[in-house]
């Protein structure tokens, strides 16, 4: 059975389980027939954009892996975005198909009324159609080059922007973690991610894949049937932010002792957890280990790196450090003279290699500002910390990381704009020990108007997806400003 690279281990043994969901199981043979399946129904896309509306089922990683065999660009589309987001992508990306679960019909209506008729209307396509019956490609897998998703992120122009990334660097992701986290067949991984991101799509879908493992999705993130789970051993690997495992401790902290001591265990049994997407507190790392005999692994990446720097597997993990430069991937810290920083001076991270993405679609000016002698400049800060990576914030106040989101500060405030009594608008990521940031609106108001969280959020609501929307509010007479009239927003967080 021909296949892509990801199928390869498992499809040596077909019959051992490859997905499991909450209405059963496939095994590697099976999955691998759906995806064929899928491809074949889909014809040669020859690099066609399809838009997927992805929950966490067998049946999505057949028709992300169909997609792909297809030679098609999969762009999966987040579940919690407003139709108003995903009419953007829509049109940005110009998807000619969208693959819809009965389940998401509505979403996409409403999509499909918002994007109008500017960038002509996609062909909509049931993921039941393309799952039924069996089938093969008659036509040749795609090139290693060509692009295979697109992922969208927020960027500090406040429009997001589309990352494509190829075959090749989707394979470069998913092996430099299987031999630097000595994945092995017989791993089971407790998946509890969105579809739409890195994380989630690629370190957790592809990357077991890619190892001939198992993947449990589990329909969504429930603290005592995570922690149930991992006391019955059934799951090696966890991957997760930071938040979720702020909230597993505050529900492990609620339980009776019996049953603390039995997830306790259970935690600590797993081969490997991982924590990423966003910084994890030291005290975090710290309380975590203290419960369960358990080291998180924290490792950094981004849409547009894949994953670049890691805490050892078999080595010392330093709690508030991002560990080295994973295999196949050269990291420097970058001072403002643009040499490298010293030991303790902090710098910009420069990131190549193997797992960078192509470009940004459509945006070839911003593809190459980001860019400098074959490195990306991810705009994160960081300091080297006896040989291991401390990251200290980002080169952009413009960026609030929340809950492993990535949220544009700029789009947030763009919204805010609309609303009648705001008459100015600046948005900053608070620190915060659950959320890591909180989206916090600072605004000033036209004259004789008012505005209230609960008013401010309920406004927001069908404009934004709902980790975007301002959890605080501050109203000021006036916002800070420089000599040339720009916000301060360093002066906001205060």
């Amino acid at each position: 059975m021909p296949s892509l690279p990801y199928l390869d281990r498992g499809l040596r043994r077909p019959q051992q389980t490859a997905i499991v969901d909450s209405q059963g199981s496939w095994s590697y043979g099976e999955l691998g027939e759906r995806t064929q399946a899928v491809a074949g129904r889909l014809g040669g896309l020859r690099g066609e954009r399809v838009g997927l509306f992805l929950d966490r089922t067998r049946e999505a990683a057949a028709l992300v892996l169909g997609v792909l065999q297809a030679g098609g660009v999969a762009v999966p589309l987040s579940l919690r975005a407003t139709p108003r987001e995903h009419a953007y992508q829509l049109l940005d990306a110009g998807i000619s198909k969208v693959v819809v679960d009965p389940a998401f019909e509505a979403v996409l209506r409403e999509t499909l009324a918002e994007s109008g008729p500017k960038g002509g209307t996609p062909e909509v396509i049931r993921a039941a159609a393309l799952l039924a019956g069996s089938g093969a490609p008659d036509f040749a897998p795609p090139a290693p080059e060509a692009p295979a998703v697109i992922l969208y992120t927020s960027g500090t122009t406040g429009q997001p922007k589309g990352v494509v990334h190829t075959h090749a660097s989707l394979a470069h992701q998913a092996d430099v973690l299987f031999k630097a986290w000595e994945w092995g067949s017989e791993d089971r991984l407790l998946h509890v991610l969105p579809l739409h991101h890195v994380h989630g799509l690629i370190n957790g879908l592809l990357g077991a894949l890619w190892a001939g493992a198992e993947v449990g999705f589990r329909k969504s993130f429930q603290p005592e049937e995570v922690w149930e789970l991992m006391a019955s051993r059934e799951a090696t690997v966890f991957y997760a932010v930071p938040t979720l495992y702020h909230h597993l401790i505050e529900s492990w902290g609620r339980a009776e002792p019996g049953t603390q001591r039995s997830w306790a265990a259970g935690a600590g049994a797993l081969r490997l957890a991982v924590s990423g997407s966003a910084a994890l507190p030291t005290g975090l790392w710290t309380r975590w280990r203290e419960i369960t005999g358990q080291a998180l692994l924290e490792r950094y990446g981004m849409t547009e790196v894949g994953m670049a720097l890691s805490n050892p597997y078999a080595g010392e993990r330093r709690a508030g450090t991002v560990g080295q430069a994973l295999p196949g991937m050269d990291v420097r810290i970058v001072a403002e003279n643009g040499v490298d920083a010293p030991e303790g001076t902090p710098g910009e991270i420069w990131v190549r290699g193997g797992s960078l993405f192509k470009e940004y679609w459509n945006r070839p000016e911003a593809t190459r500002e980001s860019f400098r002698d074959g490195y990306f400049l991810t705009g994160d800060v960081a300091e080297w910390d006896r040989g291991y990576v401390r990251i200290r914030g980002r080169a952009s106040v413009d960026i609030i990381k929340s809950a492993a989101y990535k949220i544009s500060a700029l789009e947030v405030e763009g919204v805010l704009l609309e609303h009648a009594a705001i008459r100015e608008a600046a948005v900053v990521g608070q620190p915060d020990p659950e959320w890591g940031e909180v989206v916090t609106a600072f605004v000033t108001l036209h004259p004789g108007q008012s505005v209230t969280i609960e008013g401010l959020r309920e406004f927001c609501r069908d404009k934004l997806a709902s980790y975007k929307i301002p959890r605080r509010l501050r109203v000021l007479e006036n916002l800070p400003r420089n000599a040339m009239g720009k916000v301060t927003k360093p002066a906001l967080l205060g």
